[in-house]
């Protein structure tokens, strides 16, 4: 039980870096302020640093990677687009991003919750993904 929800975990937390990376790309080339496109990148180099340590946990524990649902990146996609669409500013990059670290947050600890088995590790891993997201959050108000 415990190898199955430690695999869970880390899959869980392997999609979760790649959707933060995903959308920070997408908003990137949007960004005018050039201390916010320096807070963006950081953040993104932090979930990609992540992504590599978890790979290489799911590689030891034999199991592949986890992609982001396609609605979910598809949903997202559409959202940051239409509101670009509406305001093109670093103000509203923040306002998405935002909802997208509260969405991650939401969702890292159900699955903290869910997978109560996991070891040790990965549900430190799952922390340590929610400080950077929770990190960003806060950085991010001075942009609102």
């Amino acid at each position: 039980m415990e190898e199955n929800d430690t695999i869970r975990l880390l899959k869980e937390c392997d999609s979760g870096t790649k959707m933060a990376v995903s959308t920070i790309n997408e908003v990137l080339e949007r960004i005018q302020g050039s201390s916010m496109r320096k807070l963006l990148t950081e953040s993104k180099e932090h979930h990609e640093s992540l992504g590599n340590e978890i790979h290489s946990l799911l590689d030891k524990h034999q199991s592949g990677e986890k992609d982001p649902n396609p609605i979910a990146k598809g949903m997202s996609w559409l959202k940051t687009n239409m509101k670009m669409g509406m305001e093109d500013s670093d103000a509203t990059v923040a306002d998405l991003i935002t909802d997208g670290c509260n969405m991650g947050i939401k969702s890292l600890h159900k699955y903290l919750n869910q997978y109560t088995a996991a070891d040790k590790t990965s549900k430190d891993i799952c922390k340590r993904l929610v400080s950077i997201e929770e990190k960003l959050c806060e950085d991010l108000r001075a942009y609102l």
